[in-house]
This record gives C-alpha cells, sequence and structure tokens, in this order.
C-alpha cells in the first residue's frame, strides 16, 4: 500500500490554494473571529451526531473506531465521511464558506494555519494536555500563541538502507555527517549505483532539505517571529546536502516511482522517508525483504533534527455538535485508543505514552521513528509557508544545480521569505 500520495497531499502546496480560494467567498469578515471552544471537555457521554471528514486511508479505516467510541457513548452517532486528498481542498473550501461543515475534520499539519487565518477551526479546550504529545506535533496545532487543534497521528524521516551492502562494505548506521557520506560512498563501493537517494526538484524539496539546516543548528523563525534564512548553518547545510549529488554519491534527479524498486534491486544503497515506506517495500518485494533493510536516525551534525508531520483532529468552528466533537477528539487522542488506531492503520502515535504499548515497544523498527520523534520539528504554522516553500524549493534547484552558491542561496532564501512575510501582521 503506498501511503506517500496521503502525506504529499497534505504537506504541500494546498495551503496557498486554499487561501485564494476563500479570499472572496464571504467569510472573510469572520476569520479574525473564529468561534471558541469550550474551556473544557464534560465528563459525560457525548449525544447526538457527529459528523467527521478523514482523507484518503484513513477515511477507510476511522469507522472502525468511531464503533469504539459509540459502544462508549451509546447515545451517540459517528458518521465519517471519507474525503480524498485531490479533492478535499476544494470541498473544504466551499464548506468553511458555506458553514456546512462538518464537527470534526483532520487537518494535515502544514494546513491549520490558513484555517485558522480563514476563521474555520475552533481553538483547542484548556484541558487537552498538551504534555502528552510529542513537543513538535503539538508545535503544529498552534497558531500565533493559540492552540486549534489535537495531534492524531505523525510521520518523520529517517534513513533507510541495504543491510548486505552495508554490511559487505564494512559500514555502521551513520551518527554523524562525516558518517553519512563516509556511508553512502561505502554503499556505493559495495555495489549501488548510488549510496544515497535525496530530492533534489519539484514540491517539498525543503521539506527533505530542512533537516540537515536544522542539523547544522539553523532555525526558521527566531523568537520574535523573524525569518533567519540568511547565516552559517544555512550556507553549511546547502554546501553538505548538494554535495552528495556534487560528488555523485546521489542521482542528480531522484525518480519517486522508481526509488523503491531501485532500492530492492540494490541500485539504491540508502534514502530518506517516512514510515509509510516500510510498507512499500514489503508490499513490492515480499515480506522477506525485511530482513535486507534497516533504519536508522538522520545523523546530527551541531544537533539532531528530522521533519515532523502527519495530521490533526479539530473541531470547525461552525460545529453543529461541538461538544460531542471534543469528546471524540479527546479519545481519538488518548494514549490507548492511539495504540488501537496504530494496529489498525499502522499510522504512529502522537501521544508518547501510546509507544509504550508492546505493539510499538516490542518493534525495533518502530522504535527508531519513536526516537526522532522526540527532537523532530515542523515548518512554521503561518499562513503564506506553503508561498515561501515554493520559492524555496526554486532555489534549492539551483543549489543542487550548481547554478547558484550556498552563499547567494541562504541571501534569497530570506530575501524572498521576507518578502511574502508570515501573514499574521
Amino acid at each position: 500500500m503506498n501511503r506517500t500520495p496521503r502525506l504529499a497531499a497534505a504537506a504541500t502546496a494546498s495551503t496557498l490554494t486554499l487561501v485564494l480560494a476563500l479570499t472572496g467567498c464571504g467569510r472573510s469578515d469572520e476569520a479574525a473571529a473564529p468561534a471558541a471552544g469550550p474551556s473544557s471537555i464534560g465528563d459525560g457521554p457525548a449525544t447526538g451526531t457527529i459528523e467527521v471528514w478523514a482523507m484518503g486511508t484513513e477515511g477507510e479505516l476511522l469507522p472502525e473506531l468511531a464503533e469504539q467510541f459509540e459502544a462508549d457513548n451509546p447515545d451517540v452517532t459517528v458518521n465519517v465521511t471519507p474525503v480524498p486528498w485531490e479533492s478535499s481542498t476544494e470541498k473544504i473550501n466551499t464548506a468553511i464558506a458555506t458553514g456546512e461543515v462538518p464537527d470534526v475534520m483532520q487537518v494535515g499539519t502544514t494546513l491549520m494555519s490558513g484555517f485558522v487565518e480563514l476563521g474555520g477551526l475552533a481553538p483547542t479546550p484548556e484541558d487537552i494536555d498538551a504534555e502528552s504529545f510529542f513537543p513538535g506535533a503539538w508545535d503544529t496545532t498552534v497558531v500565533d500563541g493559540t492552540s486549534y487543534g489535537v495531534p492524531w497521528y505523525v510521520e518523520t524521516r529517517v534513513l533507510y538502507y541495504r543491510t548486505d551492502l552495508a554490511e559487505q562494505a564494512g559500514v555502521e548506521a551513520p551518527e554523524s555527517w562525516a558518517d553519512l557520506t563516509a556511508f553512502a560512498a561505502g554503499l556505493q563501493d559495495a555495489g549501488a549505483e548510488h549510496g544515497i537517494g535525496l530530492q533534489t526538484r519539484g514540491a517539498s524539496t525543503s521539506l527533505m532539505y530542512f533537516p540537515f539546516y536544522w542539523q547544522a543548528g539553523g532555525e526558521i523563525l527566531d523568537d520574535s517571529g523573524e525569518f533567519t534564512l540568511d547565516n552559517d548553518a544555512q550556507v553549511k547545510a546547502l554546501d553538505y546536502y548538494s554535495s552528495f549529488m556534487r560528488d555523485g554519491l546521489a542521482p542528480q534527479v531522484l525518480v519517486e516511482d522508481e526509488k523503491v524498486q531501485n532500492f530492492i534491486d540494490g541500485d539504491l544503497g540508502s534514502f530518506v522517508s517516512g514510515p509509510w515506506e516500510r510498507a512499500n517495500l514489503l508490499t513490492t518485494a515480499g515480506d522477506d525483504f525485511a530482513d535486507s533493510f534497516g533504519v536508522a536516525p538522520l545523523p546530527s551534525d551541531e544537533t539532531t533534527g528530522s521533519f515532523i508531520g502527519g495530521s490533526n483532529l479539530a473541531v470547525l468552528a461552525d460545529a453543529a455538535n461541538p461538544d460531542a466533537a471534543w469528546k471524540f477528539v479527546q479519545f481519538a487522542t488518548e494514549a490507548p485508543t492511539q495504540a488501537d488506531w496504530f494496529e489498525i492503520s499502522s499510522d504512529l502515535p502522537a501521544v508518547q505514552a501510546a509507544w509504550d504499548d508492546p505493539a510499538l515497544a516490542d518493534n525495533e523498527a518502530v522504535a527508531v521513528y519513536g526516537d526522532v520523534l522526540e527532537t523532530a520539528r515542523s515548518t512554521p504554522a503561518i499562513p503564506t509557508w506553503s508561498e515561501i516553500e515554493h520559492e524555496l524549493d526554486l532555489i534549492l534547484e539551483q543549489v543542487i544545480a550548481g547554478d547558484l552558491s550556498p552563499e547567494d542561496a541562504a541571501q534569497q532564501m530570506q530575501e524572498a521569505a521576507t518578502s511574502i512575510g508570515t501573514g499574521l501582521d
């Protein structure tokens, strides 16, 4: 089962489209003051009907979880509407503009700020415990200091590598930048055409790149909310990232549709991706292939760093049954439910305590993700991020192609982001 489209659709250029589409939809006067959520979630059972929109694979599987909630709350009915990611933006645009919204909605982490800016989401009740979630996951719900949702599931990026090639080359999973370069070279010497695969063009190239910037000690925004993209950390990370393509350790263009098969064939020694890739590999090559690859955290430089994505659950500002909606969100994000949801969907829990469940704790491959998630972080929750990301992707392509120096690229990144702004002024 290929999970990549679900994540790509949630994490890329939809935000800009959403903002533009809603500009003239008649809701702009309300956008500055979304309806407040309840200050607390009551102790009584949920009642009435809860309309839920969930995207992609989650929309197909969520009814199984909803049945558990209905069993605990006999006077409630949960109606789940599966929505394809590719049509979700248009559907949500229309819903928010007309006020004909569901009670609960799955929201890709990078889309939160756009919906908040349009007044579509209700603030999170105070008794949802932010400390129970991975910090990077909770940060994706916060826009301009206020949370507007609850982390549901998470994903992050790790290094997939061929263990047989690593053993033949006599190299171990890398822990530093120097290790990663030597690791990729070793896999290549052991027979791979390329030692590592990194994204080099197209949407979300920056999502692959930014963990390296964070590892070098860089930050996208400072504490005052100003962009900080033109600095030594940026120059260092750009030079390092592009060195893999420049030195022939990585392909100049990584063809996503061919990546898995190239890895299975041994032509690609390693690549960076998320938890869905394990299922892709085993579906394509068979379960026996599990013994042929391993996963490891991305190496560190000044510090550790990886991207955190996934989806949140949010209650709509115009929800017809907000009290029951928040009870459902609370249920879906409790540790035992999160462990159950992992068994149903393979989605990684956003609640840290859920990782103590044997289904996760006893799985060595999954445990790697848990370690990485403790320090993984998200891109800024600002309405303009999709537009900024597009500009940064174009700059990265020029650096990788050798048409722009890291120094000039860092300056252009800063100028582009500053010119667009955060959208929160």
